[in-house]
């Protein structure tokens, strides 16, 4: 659905993204991350053909920039930065000017449509210069909607939303998803990326890693079960430290904590080992990293 090979942008001799190559599927929510300046936005508007690369290439819905353009803006939606509204025409006149760039056949219909669903139907005839941060948001949203396309850009969808507004438009992504859009988000809230992505991208000026945030997470810190047990012995840890699928294991408190990459499948056998050398298990969980500490610790190496 989206692909690109050596992407690169640089403006007056500084490198905005460089060298970029990546594939993005169909029907997938693909996470796009980095800290500020480090050449998403770029990104976006180079895969959207507002800018142009300055070298290498990439195709969007089987077009290619560059050469294509019109028709990928014409199968693309583009939420950005900035929503960059009309503040003083109404809510529902702003989506039909859009509507119309964009021939949609039922502009009414349409308009309604998207409004209702992102709660801003009571407020249609009122001027956006009145809205909130977040409403112009939403209304963003709705814009970047009103042609049904295949593909969405993101750009910070729930930046300024309260979190009720924000939950919806999570709720809402999860829905497009189900139609079958692919989704290409850039966020700075890594736990909605977490619970949104099949896959993200980490990224500063060139691509770091892609892969899904589990895989991220065991490939960077591995897996971590706690045993938590009534009281500590030395052998506990002795015993952890005897079985060969165990890469650490220490002792915290009355916590032994092993690393291991299959607890699925070593877990039990792990539990009888400790019941039977005398150990009280009390109960077992996963100490588990957040996107953020993967995030963080790419950055950092990068």
């Amino acid at each position: 659905m989206i692909s690109t090979e050596n992407l690169t942008k640089s403006f007056n001799g500084v490198l905005a993204v460089d060298r970029l190559t990546l594939e993005v599927q169909e029907g997938e929510v693909f996470g796009f991350l980095g800290p500020n300046g480090a050449g998403k936005t770029t990104t976006v508007r180079m895969l959207t053909s507002l800018i142009g690369p300055t070298s290498g290439s990439a195709v969007v819905h089987g077009f290619t920039i560059g050469k294509q353009d019109i028709d990928i803006r014409r199968s693309v939606g583009i939420l950005t930065e900035a929503p960059g509204m009309y503040d003083n025409l109404s809510a529902a006149y702003n989506l039909q000017i859009y509507a119309n760039l964009y021939e949609v056949d039922d502009i009414p219909g349409q308009v309604e449509k998207y409004l209702r669903m992102l709660g801003l139907w009571e407020r249609r005839n009122d001027e956006t210069g009145t809205f909130s941060k977040g409403m112009k948001q939403k209304l963003a949203i709705a814009r970047a909607l009103l042609h049904e396309p295949k593909i969405l850009f993101l750009d910070e969808p729930t930046a300024a939303l309260d979190p009720e507004a924000s939950r919806l438009v999570r709720d809402f992504i999860s829905e497009l998803r189900k139609e079958g859009r692919t989704i290409f988000l850039c966020t700075h809230n890594l736990d909605e990326a977490d619970r949104l992505c099949d896959r993200i991208a980490v990224f500063r000026t060139n691509l770091l890693v892609v892969d899904t945030p589990a895989k991220l997470r065991t490939q960077l810190f591995g897996r971590k079960v706690v045993f938590h047990l009534r009281t500590f012995e030395d052998k506990y840890l002795e015993l952890a430290g005897t079985m060969p699928y165990v890469k650490e294991a220490n002792m915290l408190d009355n916590k032994l904590v092993i690393t291991l990459d299959d607890p699925e499948t070593h877990n039990p056998e792990i539990v009888r080992s400790l019941v039977a050398a005398g150990a009280e298990v009390q109960f077992v969980g996963e100490l588990r990293r957040s996107l953020e500490d993967v995030y963080l610790q790419l950055v950092k190496q990068s």
